[in-house]
């Protein structure tokens, strides 16, 4: 195949392209498919075996490409494939619909084995008689699997910083205390540091003890037969800034929410990995307009809360402390690389799909 990262444009998803390399004189009668599917995992691969299976398919679509009945319109990777393949590429094409989720893992616990829930990619090769019948066997050593990734990219222009203010009153107090948070812009890249402009206006006679928590919140909704929304800490910190009464108080504040500090949270959603490679937080899901109630598998988004402790503001007075609280959205995501690609091929093998990636590859994956 061309490459490894599918680009989901919003309006449109780039088109995936391979060829298939096969030698029609050891096929007998059996027919050759390609197969690419969407499909969502959520159990351990372990209980497929016993008969339980827990992936459900999205979306999946089959092509016969020998003998030739896909033939798709070449283009400038099918004729750089076809080269290296030869007389018996056959070449394939997929369209993806737009609301299809992208590729995200779901972070296992400690004693989890096996391949991660979450939302992945296939296209597999296969050997068989017909191209869906549930009775036919198919062969391991007939089969060549592939992971691929769907993924979205930050736009290359972002938003205005999105701003947050609050004007709560307490008891025994004629004024209120104002908390306002703002962003310098909507989207920021993982691992860039996200600054937090903070005012406070203490007008009233209570005391701001501290910042008691500014905290970044993942947001990930699963939705297949049902929608299923939890949240989960990504990030959380204290500072333990003062505001006397009748002050104020104004700083930014830099935090920067990362993978590394949340590797024991079970059920974290990360961007879809290939092979073991490293990884990150999940980047924010942007749907085009419209795909809102289209889209399934697991949608993912941030916010910023920031709190504050305010002594003798509950209803007790003097005893219970208040909190203020504001809720600042923000997206996280990657920016656009630009890459060098570099194809890998033999001529020895049966069936061969080629890779090339972002990030130069060795593998190639073949059918015996």
């Amino acid at each position: 195949m061309g490459k490894r990262d599918y680009v989901d444009n919003m309006t449109s998803v780039e088109k995936i392209e391979g060829v298939v390399l096969l030698d029609p004189s050891s096929l007998g009668d059996k027919k050759v498919f390609v197969q690419l599917a969407c499909a969502f995992r959520y159990g351990n691969e372990d209980l497929d075996a016993v008969g339980l299976c827990f992936r459900k398919d999205i979306w999946i679509y089959h092509l016969q490409i020998y003998p030739e009945a896909h033939k798709p319109s070449l283009t400038t990777m099918h004729e750089t494939l076809l080269k290296k393949a030869g007389d018996n590429g056959y070449p394939f094409t997929f369209e993806l619909p737009k609301n299809l989720p992208c590729s995200i893992s779901l972070q296992p616990g400690p004693d989890d084995k096996g391949k991660p829930c979450g939302v992945d990619f296939e296209v597999k090769t296969y050997l068989a008689m017909e191209k869906c019948n549930p009775d036919e066997k198919i062969e391991k050593k007939d089969t060549a699997r592939l992971i691929i990734r769907k993924i979205q990219y930050a736009p290359s222009e972002v938003g205005a910083g999105p701003k947050a203010d609050i004007c709560k009153s307490f008891m025994m107090s004629d004024k209120p205390v104002h908390l306002e948070a703002s962003l310098q812009k909507d989207l920021y890249y993982h691992g860039e540091a996200i600054p937090i402009k903070i005012k406070i206006n203490n007008e009233s006679n209570k005391t701001v003890k501290k910042l008691k928590s500014l905290v970044v919140d993942q947001t990930t909704d699963i939705v297949l037969y049902s929608a299923d929304k939890y949240t989960k800490s990504v990030l959380n910190a204290e500072f333990g800034e003062t505001v006397e009464p009748e002050s104020t108080y104004e700083n930014t504040l830099s935090i920067t929410p990362l993978l590394t500090e949340n590797k024991d949270k079970r059920g974290l959603a990360l961007d879809g990995q290939l092979k073991e490679e490293d990884t990150n937080l999940a980047s924010t899901t942007v749907l085009g307009p419209g795909s809102e109630k289209e889209v399934m598998g697991i949608l993912v988004s941030y916010k910023i809360k920031i709190t504050l402790m305010v002594a003798g503001g509950g209803l007790l007075g003097g005893l219970i402390p208040s909190d203020v609280t504001v809720e600042l959205p923000v997206k996280l995501m990657h920016p656009k690389p630009e890459g060098i690609f570099v194809i890998t091929h033999t001529n020895k093998p049966q069936i061969c799909l080629y890779t090339k990636s972002l990030i130069p590859v060795t593998d190639t994956f073949w059918l015996l």
